[in-house]
Parts: C-alpha cells; sequence; structure tokens
C-alpha cells in the first residue's frame, strides 16, 4: 500500500465522518433531516468498507461504532466516581406538591418569610432508564447504568449505538467529564418499530419505558443497534478539570453546547407558583409529547445554595420529583364486550375491575378491533396492564401472562388449560342480529344492518336525509335525537309513519314546525334512483357510484338480485365496493325497510337512473380522494371533479384513473401504488381541471 494510498484513504475517512456526524445532528438533534436514508446509508457504508481496508483508520470516534460489535458473555461491574442518587418523590399531584417542596427548601435554608423567592429549574422527570456517561479528554470511554445508584452495569456496547449520543465531546475535552441523563424511546419510532416487528414475526415491545431498559440491558450490542433509542442529559457526576458553573441552568446550556441532546422544556424561575404553573402547563401537554413523562423534577437553581442543602440518607435536599397521575395501572378483566358503533364498526372492549389510572377511575378499555385482540390474546379473567394517557381512550396494552386463571385439572401432558378460550367476534351484530362482514385484507368488522341497527340508526336518517340524498328539510341531529330517544323513529322507513301529534308532544315542534317537516317528508317522496341508492348509506357507495349502478342497472330490483361478477362490470365499482353492496342486499333486514320506504309512497322514474354521462374535461375519468387536501375541503373537491364530468368514489381499483392524495392519506395510498393508479396532489388536480 503506498503512502499517497494511504493519506488520500485517510482523508476521504476523516472528510466522511463529519459528513455522518453533521447528517446525524440535523437528525437527531435538530430533528430536520437533511439528505434522503439513502444516501445516508451509501456514506455510511463508503466509510465501512475504508475502515475495513485501512484498519489503522478506525478510530474510537468513528460513527461506524455505534453499528455493534460481538455480544457480551455478562455485564461488568461498575463502580460509580459520584454515586447516581435517586431523587425525593412528591406524590401530591396539585398544585401544593410544589408549595411544600420550597417551604421545605426555604426552612433547611433557614430564609426568613421576607427573604426573596428561590430560584429553581423546573425539567421533565423522562420515563426511561437513567445512565451515566465517562467521557476521557473528549472520547466515551464507559456508559454504565444506575444499579442501585453505587454499583451499575457497563453498557457501553448499547451506549455506543445510541446515535444522539457524542462519541467525541465537541470544543472542550476536560480529562474526565461524567453526564447523568435519561434513554429513551419516542411513542411515534417505538410505533414503526412494533409494526416491522410484527411483519417479521417477532415480538413487539411492551412500551417506551420497557423498549429502552430492555434494550440497553442485552449482551448483543445488534439488538440495541436495531431499536430507536435516544437521550436527554439533565446533569454530571465526577468532573475533573471543568471549569465549575453558578447555577444548574447554566450546566444545562453548557451540556447542549458540548453536543449532547438537552430536553427544550425547561424553566428557570422563582418560587414555587412558578414551579406549579409549569407543573401544570406540561401536564396538560403530556399527552401530546412525542415521549413518556410521569413528573417533572424541580431543583435549586444556584449551585452554592445546593453545597449548602447537601442531602439526606440517598436523596438530595435540593431536589423533587413532583409526580403526575400514573398512566398504567394493573388490574383485571371481568369480561370482554362488542360495541357497535354509529358506523357499524363492531369494537371489542375489556370489562376492568374498576382501577385508578391517568387521573380517573378506569372501567373500560378498548382492544381495537379483533385482530388485535387475538394479537394480545387478552381474555376474560386475565390481569393487565391498562394505559391511559390524556383524553386518549383507556387501551389495554399487554397481560400479565402468569396470572392467567387456569382449570384445575390438567387438560393434557404438560400442564392445565387456559379457563377461557381466546376471543373471537361473534357472527351476528348484538345490536339488531344482522350479519357481521368484513372487508378482504380489512381489520374492521362491520355490521350489515345499516338500515335498522339501533347503534348506526341515528348516522343512517341523517344521511339519509342529507342535502345530496332525500334533501329532507328541518331534519336536523337534534330532532334526530328526540325522535329516536322517543321511540318514534328506530328506521328510515319510520319517517314517514311520523304523525302531526307525535311530533308535537316533542320540543319545540309546534304546530307549524310539525308541518313544516310533514310536507318536507312529503316531498322526499319524489326523487331519483341514484339519490334513493346513495340514500341507503351503503358502505363505499358516495354519489358518483349510485349514479353508475342506476345507469347500469335501471331498476332497484336488478341492483338489488346482481351477484359480485355483475356488480364489478360497472364503471368505477371494484371488488370493495361490489362486496359492500351485496353484503348491504343480502341483510333481509334492509330489504324490509327499503320495501316500507317504496310502501310509504317513495318513488321515482326508472329513467331518471339512466341519465346521459355528463361532459367536461374530465368526462368518464374516475377519481378517489384520501387524505387532507391544503385548500381544499373534501365536498368541493368532490364538486369541482362532478361538474368537470368526473366521478369520486369511495372504493379504489385497477378501474380507477387518478388518486387525489392529501395529509395523512391512509392505506388508500399505499394501495394506488400497488395497483399503478396515477397519485395527484391538489395542485396537480387544479390543474387538470384547467
Amino acid at each position: 500500500m503506498s503512502d499517497a494510498a494511504m493519506a488520500d484513504a485517510a482523508a476521504r475517512a476523516r472528510q466522511l465522518r463529519r459528513e455522518i456526524e453533521a447528517h446525524d445532528r440535523a437528525y437527531y438533534e435538530l430533528d430536520a433531516p437533511d439528505i434522503p436514508d439513502a444516501e445516508y446509508d451509501a456514506l455510511f457504508r463508503e466509510l465501512q468498507a475504508l475502515e475495513a481496508a485501512y484498519p489503522g483508520l478506525a478510530v474510537p470516534d468513528s460513527p461506524t461504532r455505534r453499528v455493534g460489535g460481538r455480544a457480551l458473555a455478562q455485564f461488568v461491574p461498575v463502580t460509580h466516581a459520584v454515586p447516581m442518587l435517586s431523587i425525593q418523590t412528591e406524590t401530591d399531584t396539585t398544585a401544593a406538591g410544589a408549595a411544600q417542596f420550597d417551604a421545605r427548601v426555604r426552612r433547611e435554608l433557614e430564609l426568613p418569610e421576607s427573604a426573596a423567592a428561590v430560584e429553581y429549574v423546573a425539567e421533565l422527570k423522562f420515563d426511561g432508564l437513567a445512565v451515566s456517561l465517562r467521557y476521557e479528554h473528549g472520547l466515551l470511554r464507559q456508559g454504565a447504568t444506575r444499579g442501585d445508584g453505587v454499583t451499575g452495569e457497563d453498557v457501553t456496547h448499547n451506549i455506543r449505538t445510541i446515535r444522539d449520543i457524542p462519541l467525541r465531546l465537541r470544543d472542550e475535552t476536560p480529562p474526565v467529564l461524567e453526564v447523568r441523563g435519561e434513554v429513551y424511546m419516542r411513542r411515534d419510532d417505538l410505533a414503526r418499530y412494533n409494526e416491522k416487528a410484527r411483519v417479521r414475526g417477532e415480538k413487539p415491545l411492551l412500551n417506551p419505558r420497557n423498549g429502552a431498559a430492555g434494550s440497553i440491558r442485552q449482551l448483543d450490542p445488534a439488538i440495541a443497534a436495531s431499536r430507536p433509542l435516544r437521550f436527554f442529559a439533565y446533569g454530571i457526576g465526577a468532573a475533573e478539570g471543568w471549569p465549575p458553573l453558578a447555577t444548574h441552568a447554566e450546566l444545562l446550556e453548557r451540556l447542549a453546547a458540548l453536543g449532547f441532546p438537552v430536553c427544550e422544556h425547561r424553566l428557570a424561575a422563582r418560587g414555587w407558583r412558578a414551579l406549579a404553573e409549569f407543573h401544570a402547563r406540561m401536564g396538560a401537554q403530556r399527552a401530546a409529547l412525542p415521549f413518556d413523562i410521569d413528573g417533572v423534577v424541580y431543583k435549586v437553581n444556584a449551585r452554592a445554595l445546593q453545597d449548602r442543602l447537601g442531602f439526606r440518607a440517598r436523596e438530595p435536599r435540593w431536589a423533587v420529583a413532583h409526580k403526575y397521575p400514573a398512566e398504567e395501572a394493573r388490574t383485571r378483566v371481568v369480561a370482554i364486550e362488542v360495541q357497535v358503533g354509529r358506523t357499524g364498526a363492531l369494537t371489542p372492549v375489556a370489562k376492568l375491575h374498576p382501577v385508578f389510572v391517568g387521573g380517573v377511575t378506569v372501567t373500560n378499555a378498548t382492544l381495537h378491533n379483533e385482530d388485535e385482540a387475538r394479537r394480545k390474546d387478552v381474555r376474560a379473567g386475565d390481569t393487565v396492564i391498562v394505559r391511559r394517557a390524556g383524553d386518549v381512550i383507556p387501551e389495554v396494552v399487554a397481560i400479565v401472562p402468569e396470572e392467567r386463571p387456569m382449570t384445575a385439572a390438567p387438560q393434557a401432558p404438560g400442564g392445565c388449560a387456559p379457563l377461557h378460550p381466546p376471543f373471537a367476534l361473534p357472527a351476528t351484530c348484538p345490536q339488531c342480529g344482522s350479519r357481521v362482514v368484513r372487508e378482504e385484507g380489512g381489520a374492521i368488522a362491520r355490521c350489515s344492518g345499516g338500515l335498522v341497527c339501533p347503534a348506526q340508526i341515528r348516522g343512517a336518517i341523517l344521511h339519509f336525509a342529507g342535502r345530496r340524498a332525500l334533501d329532507i328539510e328541518g331534519l336536523g341531529e337534534k330532532l334526530v335525537d328526540q325522535l329516536t330517544v322517543a321511540g318514534y323513529v328506530n328506521t328510515t322507513a319510520d319517517l314517514y309513519a311520523l304523525t302531526a301529534p307525535m311530533l308535537a308532544s316533542l320540543e319545540r315542534m309546534g304546530g307549524k314546525s310539525a308541518g313544516n317537516l310533514l310536507a318536507a317528508l312529503e316531498k322526499s317522496k319524489v326523487t331519483t334512483l341514484p339519490r334513493f341508492i346513495f340514500a341507503l348509506g351503503i358502505r363505499n357507495v358516495g354519489e358518483s357510484t349510485a349514479r353508475e349502478l342506476a345507469r347500469h342497472f335501471g331498476t332497484l330490483e336488478a341492483l338489488e338480485n346482481a351477484d359480485a361478477a355483475a356488480l364489478e362490470h360497472v364503471p368505477d365499482v371494484g371488488p370493495v365496493v361490489a362486496e359492500s353492496v351485496r353484503d348491504f342486499f343480502a341483510e333481509a333486514h334492509n330489504r324490509a325497510v327499503i320495501a316500507r320506504l317504496i310502501a310509504a309512497g317513495v318513488h321515482w322514474e326508472e329513467s331518471e337512473g339512466q341519465a346521459a354521462a355528463p361532459e367536461g374535461p374530465l368526462a368518464g375519468k374516475s377519481f378517489v380522494l384520501t387524505g387532507v387536501l391544503p385548500t381544499l375541503k373534501r365536498d368541493a373537491a368532490k364538486t369541482l371533479i362532478e361538474n368537470a364530468g368526473g366521478k369520486v368514489s369511495g372504493g379504489l381499483s385497477r378501474k380507477t384513473d387518478y388518486v387525489v392524495a392529501g395529509e395523512e392519506a391512509g392505506g388508500k395510498l399505499d394501495k394506488a401504488r400497488e395497483l399503478g393508479v396515477p397519485i395527484l396532489d391538489e395542485t396537480q388536480l387544479l390543474q387538470l381541471l384547467r
């Protein structure tokens, strides 16, 4: 190897390290990635190849050291040069908790009432794993867990894999500096990791706290490297050759300047009222934070006052953790019931032995859907971990397997069997007895009795009476609530059996109002076949699809009796829409309501269903809208497309000409890519319209 080649390789390696470290800082510290992942990976692989070809270039602080080395046989104990002490916990979650801490500090400092308010720093109490990072002459030499505060475990091999922990300090290189902080996982990072784990058939991580702690305590660093770990610095231990700082606030600023992530949510202020306000404000934001916290930490700001206050047992007198109500708790599942939502979605709900969590007493927790309930294997009688964060609906996070009730006698060689069977959704709706259906590949099961199901009737009536359906003027939400509560309307057909005396018995429905509604009902009996089909509220059938169905079949009877193959011959109708139509008309309850509507006088001219297709620049083109567009509301975009001769459908198939996608576009966007359907944004749609 020539000296020139070695020099070129060394220069390129230095350049690659600088670039990778800059990109890491943009991604992990500034939350503003500046190159695509593929480009980053290419730089990283080039550096790995150089270090493999020229082993002498593999310096201790190279970014390649983050991917993990060989697995360890066991953890080595580490004695902390400065103990990692615990902090006293204040469990009074009201403002009184801050006031009590301030009173103790003032009493210990022997401050008279006339003395100025003490200055404090308030920080978040992260729900992760506390670690200590030892730097010698600016290089990371050791990472250790807190352990019992005096002795921890050497986890350097895993600490190196965390990309927002610097391997070399910026600017200053003191002989020794121990930085204390918290390893944690963001909730969104955990969700993405678990989704990929499920695809790989691996066990998902339970929650961010357990994910962080479990990852750091892995003997194989490759496992830690594969997990989305992050770090916040909040203090120091041993320090040699580092100038003393006057306040804790200055310390946090200095740590940030050295390249450590320091949480932006912190406050330096005087007096307990400012602390209490910070505690309340962060409590209100708690559910919206990207990471978990379980409280706020208050610290006396002046280092000189910290030294005067000293310690009691193994806790500093100058700090306290002001907790929030726990967001997770253990309880027992009494039963699993199935609730039917206003759109017919069936949701399994765990009925719980009452437990106080997230600041309220919880008796119900969602299991989301059948797949999720079976994945977590939640059964009646199980002990479970329940989570409630902010205003989020309580959910069952996981079961405690060792506490599952079992049969008294062994059912098979090797042990007892579970007392209760795995959860399964019923085949019929618990509200109306209609069949339960589920779209292929979908997670949600639904009741097919859209016109008769009590859980869906309010939404069904409002849709039926809508301006684009039968246009029943005066039939709004409050009146529908009164009609259903009074028992006058249990299906859409019952609307045409209303009488003046019935309406007069309702609040604010005097003679004139009752007369106006009855007149609107009578007027609505004359409609068109496309409007009537749309008014039925068949899942995935919007106005455009309703028009196509009416145009293709010509009569309601022909549509009711069409099979899936016939339905898929209709423009804009794919397998999903065809299945929705078949499921709706296969339900005898729905057909009975339609028969009652027609018997009540609802009618149309059959030829109206076969109106000529509209003309315009988008004539004959079918569109699917998904996500939130920047300026156009869904109805406005739909109207623009239809006025230009296009059709808007709820179902996506190979027959779809375009998908218009905005922010938060869901599975339809992925399916469009899979089917090769062109995808437009709002600007492209408007250009097409012009």
